[in-house]
């Protein structure tokens, strides 16, 4: 018996690819346009070639930039993964609590970014700030403003109270998904609860997991607001990650090549780390199916 294929629900994506390329494509191509042509203005352009990542490659501003995102997201990994782990096992499984938890749990999900560095910036305040103020009394030296230590620990102990809960959330999703049967079982075995942990909640937990290290290494490799709001990039260049640099490369000095050929870069870096990251997990998925159908 043959088909009738019905074409005309192509038409319905239509909408869908002409905002895809609204938002994302023709913005992509202007950038590649400036990446390799310089402009002194009156939409008038010089073809340089790849000069401007040449000059990128031989900058020790970009690599210093580069350097302290990469330090920001493994600290943020290094913190946020392991603790929203840790709270999610303590949360109840059932019972009208897990509602309530769940969505203060979400709050801080809901402010937006430059809210958070301003709710940061006046919290920690060494004059009217309630940690700044506090830790004065107790006699520390504390001054994000002034001192490279405190900025650092000021914006990742920010981003740890904004984004702990996502990690939070996925975890508890995937630790709910799990069939009882499976603790039934390590419960007769007399298994410990770290063993617990170890052989049946992690492993059930990976797939949520690999979301969410993804997300979080997105997000805090391209932090721009919170800083920006919090320190400036500041003291001098501390807090000066690759995307706060970018806009104030093209926007403080207007050097449109150079911050279009910084901003390729940038993307490319990103999606190569996702990609190796993405690939590996992938793989280890794939062993541990052979293993598990192999025994």
């Amino acid at each position: 018996m043959n088909k009738t294929w019905n074409n005309k629900a192509w038409w319905m994506v239509v909408p869908v690819v002409l905002l895809v390329a609204f938002s994302a494509i023709i913005p992509l191509m202007t950038v590649v346009n400036y990446a390799f042509q310089d402009t002194f203005g009156n939409n008038e352009f010089y073809w340089v070639g790849i000069e401007w990542f040449e000059d990128l490659m031989e900058s020790d501003r970009f690599f210093d930039a580069l350097q302290r995102n990469i330090l920001f997201s493994c600290i943020i990994l290094a913190i946020e993964v392991p603790l929203g782990i840790m709270i999610a096992l303590s949360l109840p499984k059932s019972g009208w609590k897990v509602n309530v938890y769940l969505v203060l749990m979400a709050l801080p999900l809901l402010i937006p970014w430059n809210v958070v560095g301003t709710i940061w910036q006046v919290f920690s305040r060494t004059d009217i700030g309630l940690l700044g103020n506090t830790l004065v009394s107790l006699g520390f030296d504390y001054n994000y403003t002034r001192d490279v230590l405190d900025a650092w620990i000021t914006i990742v102990a920010m981003d740890v109270w904004h984004w702990t809960s996502l990690v939070v959330l996925l975890s508890y999703s995937g630790l709910v998904a799990i069939p009882e049967a499976y603790f039934q079982a390590a419960r007769i075995d007399g298994a410990s609860k770290w063993a617990t942990f170890r052989y049946i909640q992690l492993p059930k937990m990976r797939g949520v997991l690999t979301i969410a290290i993804l997300l979080r290494f997105m997000d805090s490799f391209k932090i721009y607001t919170e800083p920006m709001v919090l320190t400036g990039g500041g003291p001098g260049n501390s807090t000066t990650f690759m995307s706060i640099d970018l806009v104030k490369m093209a926007i403080g000095q207007f050097d449109l090549g150079p911050a279009a050929a910084m901003s390729l870069v940038y993307f490319m870096i990103i999606l190569l780390i996702c990609y190796a990251f993405f690939t590996v997990v992938t793989n280890m998925d794939k062993a541990e199916t052979k293993t598990g159908g192999a025994s």
